[in-house]
């Protein structure tokens, strides 16, 4: 089984849809206007419909999961709306590994445009990897 390396980076994308946001709101109970009302969004300063925080913070356990990770922290720096149908880009950064296996991670995630919409960082053990890092532009 591959282990993680402190420095090895991890990517994932996707784009964000209405479906999505439905599915994730009917699920959750977020029913914020924000996320649902076309009116109210479009007449407040985010201009149109956003992405739930979390449902986009939910990327980086995306790539946690396909590293097997058991979770035991995560924290999330909410820098700019993401508004549906906006392609995101998450890269998990390994920082630290210490001596119990146990791993820190940084978190970047930018929409299309290259413009950051999220700042996060996990604290987790990684157990069964099965994720291949993004190749190094070395």
């Amino acid at each position: 089984m591959p282990e993680i390396e402190v420095g090895q980076s991890f990517t994932f994308s996707r784009t964000f849809t209405d479906g999505d946001v439905s599915l994730y709101c009917g699920l959750t109970g977020d029913y914020n206007p924000f996320h649902l009302d076309e009116t109210f969004a479009r007449d407040s300063r985010v201009g149109a419909r956003i992405v739930p925080g979390l449902l986009t913070g939910s990327m980086m356990t995306h790539v946690g999961g396909m590293l097997g990770v058991l979770g035991g922290e995560m924290n999330f720096s909410f820098l700019a709306p993401v508004y549906i149908d906006e392609t995101i880009t998450c890269t998990v950064t390994i920082a630290a590994i210490d001596e119990r296996g146990v791993a820190t991670a940084a978190v970047e995630m930018v929409n299309q445009d290259g413009r950051q919409v999220v700042e996060a960082s996990w604290v987790g053990k990684p157990m069964m990897v099965r994720l291949a890092p993004t190749a190094s532009a070395d």
